[in-house]
């Protein structure tokens, strides 16, 4: 089956972002040019997304506010991610943002912000040059490009053509693809990382807990549907999502569950999206939110401060 599999959770994960904006719950003017067509989830499964869309937004404005224009982001296993498009209508400016997945997943979206006017206008405002290839794209500070993140010599190429500087403030974004990956080479990668970029933060939303009966029923899904989960042993617990980065050569990391995460927000925004829908069962909510994390890693005590209590 290879990559496949994993390739379409980014579908899928993308389908559930589209349903929740279409319900309210935060807002997103871009995901629908990315996905169309889309079937209604469960209340928990449209609040275990807002709890994570804004508990990673919380960080990436954090880290902005910080590190200025001088700012670069790395989305690993970007997929259809609409981040860059959203920090611009917040007039957020970026010196280089890189979108990296799968080869198959980055063709399929550099034809959509071609065919899509809004998206590549937007592109067009920062640079009037935009070069496409079957699976890149480069423009002035956007660069959307298909690389396996296990091959780290590919991977340096493709920072290298998108003009990635090592020494300015870097954040690194991962939602849910480093479980998918071989433990060896997530720390080969992490590796490469803390040794090659001075000052950055790493922000990493992903399974914790999976070491109990409701653990076991995720895993169970997800290898019913032909996902291997390589990098399943630094999801045992908050302690092995920290140590994976303490491990490989990053000074400092934090890490908490999506309950904590969730209890962290806005309380008016937490009401508001709590009566969007009705919740029977408010008890595999918690169980959900407990077997997910967010854990940031950093390479610079500029971000030590950083938590999810602001």
């Amino acid at each position: 089956m290879g990559d496949e599999p994993v390739m379409a959770t980014n579908d899928d994960a993308s389908e559930c972002k589209r349903g929740a904006v279409q319900l309210g719950y935060w807002t997103d003017n871009y995901i629908s040019y990315f996905v169309r067509n889309i079937d209604r989830r469960a209340p928990e499964i449209n609040r275990g997304y807002f709890a994570r869309v804004k508990g990673v937004d919380n960080f990436i404005q954090r880290f902005i506010g910080k590190a200025g224009s001088n700012a670069q982001i790395i989305n690993f296993g970007a997929g259809f991610d609409t981040l860059y498009w959203r920090l611009k209508d917040e007039g957020v400016v970026i010196s280089c943002y890189v979108e990296l997945d799968f080869p198959t997943v980055t063709s399929k979206k550099c034809y959509m912000i071609k065919r899509n006017k809004p998206l590549l206008d937007r592109i067009y405002e920062q640079d009037g040059e935009v070069r496409f290839s079957s699976t890149d794209m480069h423009s002035g500070n956007y660069h959307c490009l298909g690389v396996d993140l296990r091959n780290i010599s590919v991977l340096k190429d493709k920072l290298h053509q998108a003009e990635i500087k090592y020494d300015k403030p870097t954040l690194f974004i991962s939602e849910c693809v480093l479980v998918y990956i071989e433990s060896e080479c997530v720390n080969r990668l992490l590796q490469w990382l803390s040794s090659t970029f001075s000052t950055g933060l790493f922000i990493n939303y992903e399974m914790c807990n999976m070491n109990d009966t409701f653990g076991d029923i995720m895993m169970g899904n997800l290898r019913a549907r032909g996902c291997n989960l390589a990098g399943i042993a630094h999801c045992k617990n908050l302690e092995t999502q920290r140590g994976r980065f303490l491990n490989n050569g990053w000074i400092g990391s934090k890490a908490w569950d999506m309950v904590e995460v969730y209890h962290s927000l806005d309380p008016t925004e937490r009401n508001r999206i709590e009566k969007l829908e009705f919740l029977d069962e408010q008890e595999l909510l918690v169980q959900l939110f407990q077997h997910y994390c967010i854990c940031i890693g950093w390479l610079s005590n500029d971000f030590a401060d950083f938590d999810i209590h602001t």
